[in-house]
Parts: structure tokens; C-alpha cells; sequence
């Protein structure tokens, strides 16, 4: 089953055409929500009551049958249970915090009026305080496409709810990247406004300064169109502003040095940025900026003293009730209690000329286009390493609130377990509308392929491994790829950096693949097999040879065999042949 995506635009012309009615969009919405309730109900922490969404489905109809224009006419949505929805219990995905609110956040309303429905509340880490999506009693959303990875947080169950094709677009919030990470590993669009252009009015804060609504949509148009619908000034938000929309006057963008750019082991994530990069410099100019000065910045969220604005917010529950908050959100919250007013100071003094540095950025580019994460993890590892494996995950995205700029994630490819790599548009305040624009010409020329099925089950993690010599097709050893039901992948070739070697006194011949510069492209077969098989084929490979990291041709990275520099020791050069069928033909001849 394909990954579904549906458009608002398209549902909210067909209401109006009279192609259907906002009633029998509604039901449609019902029964996808009911048949991925089988699925992955702990996306949700509460829903609207059928009857309830059908009368309202019903009271769209008749304005629109009365000659109103609405711009979302019958369009289902959702929003991240901190922000506030009539009838809705606000929970922050604290049940000890849970509250009825008295009226919807400004947001919520404005989509209403425009004709849009909320269905229900997502789930989301506690208190929006993750980029995980681990961190709720509620349960664990998990990637739409990979059911044993992280979904992204914290706004976790608004993300998949779009993915898995269930709304069209849902609200959550960003203050560190939790509208843009979710996005990314979900295969969507995630736009972070400026601050002040969409009202916070209605939201339980993390940090009040910082915090923004965000929104996932499958593409930019709906995205658009939501921002619209949204942005305005609201004199019920302290932060909010006059509509401001600043263009982009060319297209010079910035990009970490390549020495800067962190991948934590995650060899795909590092190819997908660098053909991200290929496609952005066909639309503009790449620049390569010091990340230095953001990174630091990007330090004092957690790591300085702006973790006690997230204290702030929760004092009243951590001197109350400590037990009812998450033990690793408390473990990231509480050190704010021994921030002082001077570590505070010190931190807006340095921020202050951290944020000069960062616009006089502006002067020499046009926006940056960074990776939105350097990898993606699965549950079972969020488990074991809770803060610092988020850290990670944080790393090209936290600098942005803090320097007041504004953000567009989108897609940019699809690693091999399905999740999904994005890059981040970062540009300045007031340039939403111009990002979008940008975003458009970039995915005009990247030719992304589809969103890939969804996980509907649990998929057997596998490993691509490229094998070079006695395991090819028809060789002494294929059987260990076979009797372990090895799937042929393809055959091709490494990158140009590697010399082969026929090793000595091998039994059956073998060959030994070592990387080189002034190597030659080698031919190998790739196959894919599980996770359990390829670790117990892994524990059969003799030394000198080992599985390492292999470069194929376009530039990827599979797992595949290598060898120690000992392997060479009285081997035959074959290099020159490019590759082992060759020299074996070649023997059977002599």
C-alpha cells in the first residue's frame, strides 16, 4: 500500500465545484482514520466524536451553499495536543496536566472560519520536548514507512497522521525542530514560520520566546494555503506581528563546509545531501558558510540557559508533581532550576552578537539549505540513548528559533529502510513565502521519487551487501547468500577508488577489494537480506577479509566485503581486469 497524500486545495475546490460534499469528505475521513486505528492508534491522544465532525462537515455545507467562499471548505485536519481545540481536553501529553480549554487556540479558529475541520488531538513528546517522538505516555508514534523507526517529534503523531494519508494537513510546533524533523523522516513538508506571523495565542509553552506553530502538508501549495488562512497579527499574542513578506532577491545559498557536516555513521544521509546539493545548484549559486557561529548558537538551547525558559513552563507541575512528567523530559528540564539571572544575561549578551553574525549572513547569501537531520534512528535505539541520540538529531536545527529565522523543510530522498532524508530552506525573518518559492524550484529539478508504501505491519529490517568474488551468482560460495534468501538487488560496479586483488593460497579462490585512489571501478553484485541473516552470514567471513562500507558507482553506500592490507601479501594485481568473472574467464583460458 502506497503512502496516500491528500491535497486541501484539491478537496476544498471539489467542495466548492460540487464534485462532493464536506459530509461525505468527512466519512471518507473516518473510515481511513478507523482502518489505521489497526495500525498505529497511539498517534492520537483524542478525537471528535463522529456525530459531532459530521454535524459540522454538514454545517460547511450549508455555508458554502449559501454562497460563502471558504478557502478550506470540508477540509479534515489536526493539531498537536498543546494546542488549544474547543471540546478538545488540552494534555500536552501529561495526563496530570490535562485541561478543558475555554476557546480554540487563534490558529484553529482562523482554519475553522475558513471552513476546516479539526478531527481530533495528536500525540506528541511530552510537553514538546523531543525531537523523537518516544517521550508520551500515550504511546510511541512510529514512522509511517518504517514501523521500527522513530516518527520524529515532538510533533510525532501530527506528522504521521499526514503521512499515513489520514488528513491532509495537521498543525504541530517547533521550537528546536519539531516541525521540521517529523517532516523529514515522514517524507513531508514542514514549514516553520516566522515568529509572530502565525499566532501562539492557545499554546502550552516550551519556550514562550521561541516557541512557533508549524504545519505538515504532502506538498508546498497546501502549505500556501494554510499560511494564508493563518498568518496575521493577533494583539492576544505578545510575540505576534504585522504580515510582513520579504523577497529573496537572488538564489545564493549556503551550505556547511563539508568538515563541518555531521553524519553520526549515517553514510546514505551524507549521499542524499550531496545530490540534494547537486539538483540546489542547478536553480542558484552554492556557497559554503563557517557553521561554526549557528552551531554555537544552537548550544545555548540546551546546553546554556535558555533550558530554564522549559523549566519555567513547567514549574508549578515540577515542584508539585514531579512524577507526572516524563523521566527523560524531567532529566532535560530540571537542571534549568540552577540557572542563574547571570549565566542569563551572559547567554542574551552572546546570542545578541551570535544573531548580528547570523544577518550579516544575508549579505553575502540568500538563504541556506541544510540536511534536517544527519540520520534517523529506530525506537530500540531512542530506548537506550534517550537524550544524546536526540542531541543528534538536533544538530542542524536548533540555531534556527534562536536567531529568529524562517524554515522550510521538504524532501530530498529516501534511505534504503524507507525513512525518509530532507533538507531544511532557512532564510530570514518574514521570507516564508520566498522559501516556498524556493522550495518549488528546487523540487522542480530533484525529480523525487514517490512516498514509499506504508508500513502497515512491521517491516523485516534488511542490509544491502555487494559482494565482488566467490559469492557472485554461480560461484563456490553464492550458497551463503542463497540458504539465507538472499534478494539479488542489481549488478554494478564500486566508485573508481578501489584495486583488486586475486589473494594467494585462497580456498576457493578469493578475491580482495582494498580502497584506493587511484583505484578502478570494480564490478560487484549487490543482494539484500534481514538484519539476523546478514549478521550471521557477517560471522562466517574468514580474515583478512571483513564486511565493511563499499562506494558504488552513483555515489551510495551499501555494506560489502574489504580486506586487511595483509590480504595483498603475494596476491596478483587484477585491478585491470574489473572484476572477478573477468579473471576467472581469464584463467580457465590460460
Amino acid at each position: 500500500m502506497s503512502a496516500p497524500r491528500l491535497s486541501a486545495s484539491n478537496l476544498a475546490a471539489a467542495v466548492h465545484d460540487g464534485e462532493t460534499t464536506a459530509h461525505a469528505v468527512m466519512e471518507q475521513t473516518l473510515a481511513r482514520i478507523a482502518a489505521y486505528e489497526a495500525v498505529q492508534p497511539q498517534i492520537w491522544i483524542s478525537r471528535a466524536a463522529p456525530e459531532t465532525l459530521l454535524a459540522k462537515a454538514a454545517a460547511v455545507d450549508a455555508r458554502v451553499a449559501a454562497g460563502e467562499h471558504l478557502p478550506l471548505a470540508g477540509v479534515p485536519f489536526a493539531a498537536k495536543d498543546n494546542i488549544d481545540v474547543a471540546g478538545l481536553a488540552t494534555t500536552a501529553a501529561c495526563p496530570a496536566f490535562a485541561f478543558d480549554p475555554a476557546a480554540s487556540a487563534t490558529v484553529v479558529a482562523r482554519l475553522e472560519a475558513a471552513g476546516a475541520i479539526c478531527v481530533g488531538k495528536t500525540n506528541l513528546d511530552q510537553f514538546a520536548t523531543g525531537l523523537v517522538g518516544t517521550r508520551s505516555p500515550y504511546g510511541i508514534p512510529r514512522n509511517a514507512s518504517n514501523l521500527a523507526y522513530v516518527s520524529g517529534g515532538s510533533s510525532s503523531g501530527s506528522s504521521i497522521a499526514v503521512a499515513a494519508g489520514l488528513v491532509p494537513f495537521a498543525l504541530g510546533t517547533d521550537t528546536a525542530g519539531s516541525g521540521r524533523v517529523p517532516a523529514a523522516f515522514n517524507h513531508l513538508v514542514g514549514m516553520k514560520p516566522t515568529k509572530g506571523r502565525w499566532s501562539t495565542s492557545g499554546l502550552v509553552p516550551a519556550c514562550r520566546s521561541l516557541d512557533c506553530i508549524s504545519v505538515f502538508t504532502a506538498d508546498t501549495a497546501d502549505a500556501r494555503l494554510v499560511d494564508h488562512v493563518v498568518a496575521g497579527y493577533d494583539a492576544a499574542d505578545p510575540w505576534s506581528k504585522s504580515l510582513a513578506d520579504k523577497p529573496i532577491a537572488g538564489r545564493v545559498i549556503g551550505v556547511p563546509k563539508r568538515q563541518q557536516r555531521q553524519w553520526f555513521g549515517d553514510a546514505e544521509s551524507e549521499y542524499c545531501y550531496d545530490r540534494a546539493l547537486e539538483h540546489l545548484s542547478q536553480i542558484g549559486t552554492l556557497v559554503e558558510i563557517d557553521y561554526a557561529p549557528l552551531q554555537e548558537a544552537a548550544q545555548l538551547l540546551y546546553g546554556g540557559p535558555w533550558v530554564a525558559e522549559r523549566t519555567a513552563a513547567l514549574a508549578t507541575l515540577l515542584a508539585e508533581n514531579p512524577g507526572a512528567i516524563d523521566p527523560t523530559v524531567r532529566a532535560v528540564v530540571e537542571p534549568g532550576l540552577d540557572k542563574s539571572a547571570v549565566e542569563l544575561f551572559n547567554g542574551i549578551y552572546r546570542l545578541a552578537e551570535l544573531k548580528r553574525h547570523a544577518d550579516q549572513l544575508w549579505d553575502e547569501i540568500d538563504a541556506l539549505a541544510f540536511p534536517t537531520t544527519g540520520t534517523a534512528y529506530r525506537v530500540a535505539e531512542l530506548a537506550a540513548a534517550p537524550i544524546a541520540l536526540n542531541s543528534n538529531l538536533g544538530f542542524y536545527t536548533n540555531f534556527v528559533n534562536l536567531l529568529g529565522m524562517a524554515a522550510l523543510a521538504v524532501p530530498a530522498g529516501v534511505r534504503a529502510n524507507a525513512t525518509g532524508f530532507g533538507i531544511t530552506l532557512i532564510g530570514p525573518a518574514d521570507s516564508d513565502r520566498a522559501l516556498l518559492d524556493l522550495a518549488d524550484a528546487y523540487l522542480s529539478v530533484a525529480n523525487l521519487p514517490p512516498p514509499p508504501p506504508l508500513d502497515l505491519e512491521g517491516k523485516m529490517q534488511t542490509v544491502k551487501l555487494a559482494v565482488v568474488g566467490a559469492h557472485l551468482k554461480d560461484m563456490p560460495l553464492h550458497w551463503q547468500l542463497a540458504s539465507r534468501n538472499a534478494t539479488f538487488v542489481e549488478a554494478t560496479t564500486t566508485a573508481p577508488t578501489y584495486r583488486l586483488y586475486a589473494m594467494a593460497d585462497s580456498v576457493p579462490p578469493k578475491p580482495a577489494l582494498i580502497h584506493s585512489e587511484d583505484g578502478a571501478a570494480i564490478a560487484v553484485e549487490v543482494y539484500e537480506l534481514g538484519v539476523a541473516e546478514f549478521g550471521s552470514f557477517t560471522v562466517e567471513v574468514p580474515a583478512p577479509l571483513a564486511i565493511g562500507t563499499v562506494t558504488l558507482a552513483d555515489g551510495s553506500s551499501v555494506k560489502g566485503f574489504v580486506a586487511e592490507p595483509r590480504a595483498i601479501a603475494g596476491a596478483q594485481d587484477i585491478t585491470a581486469l574489473g572484476g572477478w568473472r573477468a579473471f576467472i574467464a581469464q584463467k580457465a583460458t590460460a
